[in-house]
């Protein structure tokens, strides 16, 4: 209740006290701070060093409003920030995990994974209007895409330190933004059906805005579903970038999730034709294929989680990109909105070494 009446007092507030109608508008949020150790081979000083992270933290408002014969407004608007930094250059020491160094240097070759090089510790999130019907939701901003959607259905730290997608269990197409096929995809049109027998469709359309200097502007798009029922999640995607600059700019994913309670199995295929090598690389090629494998196990208020995976060597790169990553962590849940958790996780480059991390971390949703 709290989290309601707030948002329409701060809207009460700044309209100088004048008694309006409001849409029923929910503040959220999200606070993960973790104390890491990493070591990275493939840098010239491969100390073990110390960092605090805080991973996504966000706070933002999400609301609709009723506007009869089973139609709804929808909006969303998030924002990101920092407790650890100030002014922090975003895309900083997570950013390049999924792309090697050249061999053994300073300099990433993989610097291109959609992570905003701008500055400021307050960034935008997910920000889109949208109408709620009985034939589906259609939403349009900027909004994450339903191959990025997917993906976090089945990490069970999602927006931690140890999160998959920073250390090559996903690819870097969950996550990033952008207009050539990121995870959170700008200027776009998202649709998502109702669920009919455990199944939901949906997909998306990016416009890019043409302009004189570029009158044929592309337009990314994809299109996914999954289907519910019986302890089974399964889930396929197909998303394009559709870059006039490379000669292949697709992707596609199949995988699911088993399990009930603490107890489950779950991973994905990630098929590059283009796409995962020219986000991840900056370089024009294909097979860049990402596979991982994952379970969990738990009692009471612990879980214990585990996952290997690998990435395959593109073709399009002039070292050789494939590796293996492993973790091991565990959880213990302080409430239904706050948890604690330890774990360890590895990439290794078949040429270039290792990089690793303890992490210790708390993580609270509101």
């Amino acid at each position: 209740m709290i989290k309601k009446i707030l948002p329409a007092m701060i809207g009460a507030s700044l309209l100088g006290g004048v008694n309006v109608a409001v849409a029923d508008v929910t503040a959220f949020g999200h606070i993960d701070t973790s104390f890491g150790s990493r070591k990275d081979e493939r840098l010239v000083n491969d100390d073990r060093l110390n960092n605090l992270t805080c991973t996504t933290c966000s706070i933002g408002f999400k609301g609709s409003e009723d506007l009869g014969n089973g139609l709804k407004a929808i909006f969303k608007i998030d924002f990101q920030y920092d407790t650890t930094e100030r002014n922090r250059v975003q895309g900083g020491r997570k950013a390049v995990v999924n792309g090697p160094t050249t061999g053994g240097g300073s300099t990433p070759i993989g610097t291109v994974s959609g992570v905003s090089t701008g500055s400021g510790a307050f960034t935008d999130r997910d920000q889109w209007l949208g109408l709620d019907s009985g034939i589906g939701k259609f939403r349009v901003g900027t909004i994450s895409t339903m191959y990025k959607s997917h993906g976090a259905m089945i990490d069970p730290v999602y927006r931690t330190a140890q999160q998959g997608r920073d250390w090559g269990l996903q690819s870097v197409l969950q996550k990033g933004a952008g207009d050539s096929g990121q995870g959170r995809a700008t200027n776009t049109i998202r649709y998502d059906s109702p669920t009919f027998a455990g199944f939901t469709v949906g997909g998306h359309y990016t416009v890019q805005n043409e302009t004189n200097a570029d009158p044929d502007g592309d337009s990314p798009w994809g299109i996914g579903g999954h289907w519910k029922g019986g302890g089974f999640l399964v889930f396929a995607d197909w998303i394009t970038g559709d870059s006039d600059a490379v000669s292949k700019d697709d992707a596609w994913k199949v995988g699911g999730r088993f399990g009930f309670d603490k107890f489950a199995i779950f991973g994905q295929y990630e098929g590059d034709r283009g796409l995962i090598t020219r986000q991840t690389y900056g370089a024009d090629g294909d097979g860049a294929d990402v596979w991982f494998i994952g379970g969990t196990a738990g009692f009471g208020n612990n879980l214990l989680y585990a996952a290997y995976g690998q990435g395959k060597d593109s073709d399009g790169t002039v070292a050789d990109t494939s590796y293996k990553s492993w973790d091991i962590i565990g959880t213990h849940s302080l409430s239904k909105r706050t948890k604690a958790y330890l774990g360890f996780v590895e990439q290794n480059y078949d040429d270039l070494g290792k990089v690793n991390e303890w992490t210790l971390g708390m993580k609270h949703t509101f």
